[in-house]
């Protein structure tokens, strides 16, 4: 799997619209559910100019379907989300889930029931695993 480069806030938001919505979406269905939510408002030509960068860093595709642009995501949540963690591990944890763990636990962010929940998962993926290691 090729690196793939963390997004500005701004551009994340676009891709997040991209990700909830469905392939082929114009950029006035992309601007509906961006500033569906009360903390953002971007204006037309702003998604407009997020969407070029986007575009140009490997992101999303566009197409043109008659007046409309019509784009669609490249790189999926999935991979996405799987880089970014990574990253967060790495840079700011040491590479360690267990000191991750424990700064959300430390910071109140993970209660003990979540707590519980995560060792039943783990627990789970143990058993897939062929050598029977977490």
């Amino acid at each position: 799997m090729r690196k793939i480069r963390r997004l500005p806030d701004s551009e994340l938001d676009i891709m997040l619209a991209l990700w909830e919505g469905h392939p082929d979406m114009s950029r006035m269905d992309i601007e509906a559910v961006v500033n569906g939510s009360p903390e953002r408002k971007l204006a037309p030509t702003t998604i407009n100019s997020l969407l070029a960068r986007l575009e140009r860093k490997g992101f999303v595709s566009v197409r043109k379907a008659g007046r409309n642009n019509l784009y669609t995501p490249l790189v999926s949540r999935e991979d996405y989300c799987r880089q970014e963690s990574r990253t967060v591990l790495e840079r700011l944890y040491a590479n360690s889930l267990e000191n991750f763990v424990a700064s959300l636990y430390n910071g109140r962010t993970i209660g003990r029931d979540e707590l519980k929940r995560l060792d039943e998962f783990l627990e789970e993926l143990g058993k897939g695993n062929p050598d029977g290691q977490r």
